[in-house]
């Protein structure tokens, strides 16, 4: 949980996008590699899927992005967690990658200026400048999307909601309101 309190900007920035990535991963917990890959709503996305995906918009932080041909390959199969791939490898990459990314955004200088790559899906098809605060907001708004994605298609899968996911993997044993998820158990008091 961040907390309230005298941070820097970027720390606040640091916070809010831990808070988000965390959403994503907790969605990931208890599941096997064949539930991360089920597709339970009407989209192609996954749990594994969006797992995967988050880790490749965090390695594009300070990228060049090419929407080329092998840029865009990138970019749709980033949203799959394939056969040849695992959940855990794709947690593994994900913690590997946050660890740097959140170091990298709380040494940020958010009024720093920065170039915003060309995004032709929004119809900018040239650069920007800018500043780092604006691709930071931007980091929140797409992790959080995300987040929100994710906690829909583990509801799907069997149930389980953000807080009681939460609570397990915290080790938390619960209150009078939330018992921590496990498999089968109700999660309401």
């Amino acid at each position: 949980m961040f907390a309230p309190g005298t941070h820097t900007e970027a720390e606040v920035f640091a916070g809010f996008i831990a808070l988000q990535l965390e959403g994503v991963r907790t969605a990931a917990f208890g599941l096997t590699d064949e539930q991360a890959r089920e597709r339970p709503c009407r989209s192609e996305l996954s749990v594994g899927g969006l797992v995967k995906h988050v880790t490749w918009v965090m390695r594009q932080r300070g990228q060049d992005r090419v929407m080329d041909e092998a840029g865009y390959a990138a970019f749709t199969d980033s949203f799959t967690l394939r056969e040849d791939e695992t959940l855990g490898g794709a947690l593994a990459a994900f913690d590997q990658t946050r660890e740097a990314y959140l170091a990298d955004v709380r040494a940020t200088d958010p009024g720093a200026p920065m170039t915003e790559p060309a995004a032709p899906w929004d119809g900018r098809d040239e650069p920007t400048p800018s500043v780092q605060r604006y691709a930071l907001a931007h980091a929140i708004e797409e992790f959080a999307r995300h987040a929100g994605h994710a906690d829909v298609l583990r509801e799907q899968l069997d149930g389980a909601t953000a807080a009681p996911l939460v609570m397990a993997v915290a080790g938390d044993p619960g209150n009078d309101f939330v018992r921590p998820w496990s498999p089968g158990t109700p999660t309401l008091a």
